[in-house]
């Protein structure tokens, strides 16, 4: 079952959440996971859909928004996406990323965008399901030092 959860859910996700920055080299660190969490939600600033199985949390997708000055248009990005290693390779991510194209789709966005490392095998995923991988243009980041 997939459910959008609240800041009172914060807590069903935070192990996931926290096991994704640890994937992404990040230190460990529950408190501030479940800060950065209860902030974004309760400011409004991202939405969390997350994957249940016996009325545990297995897999998340939290999703920020952005809008195009070009097309004037406002869009998402599927800024993280986790699934717990136990339960990979049984459409967990898929079911996350259906997920998050309905709440797109049904809130007149015109798309989302997502940034994935150049050897990550979910690529084939979201190829299947519509994502086109971007030619034209580079990413940048500049950092504050």
């Amino acid at each position: 079952m997939i459910q959008r959860i609240t800041a009172a859910q914060i807590d069903d996700i935070v192990h996931l959440f926290d096991g994704y920055r640890v994937f992404y080299k990040m230190e460990s660190d529950l408190e501030a996971a479940r800060d950065f969490l209860n902030d974004r939600l309760i400011n409004n600033e991202s939405v969390i859909f997350a994957a249940y199985e016996a009325n545990i949390a297995i897999g998340f997708v939290q999703l920020y928004f952005t809008f195009s000055s070009v097309s004037l248009e406002k869009s998402i990005i599927l800024n993280d996406l986790f699934v717990a290693a136990e339960h990979r390779g049984k459409s967990v991510g898929e079911q996350l990323l259906l997920k998050a194209q309905e709440f797109c789709r049904i809130n007149g966005y015109k798309g989302l965008a997502l940034e994935t490392a150049i050897d990550n095998p979910a690529q084939k995923l979201y190829e299947k399901l519509g994502w086109e991988k971007d030619y034209h243009c580079f990413h940048y980041f500049w950092q504050v030092k």
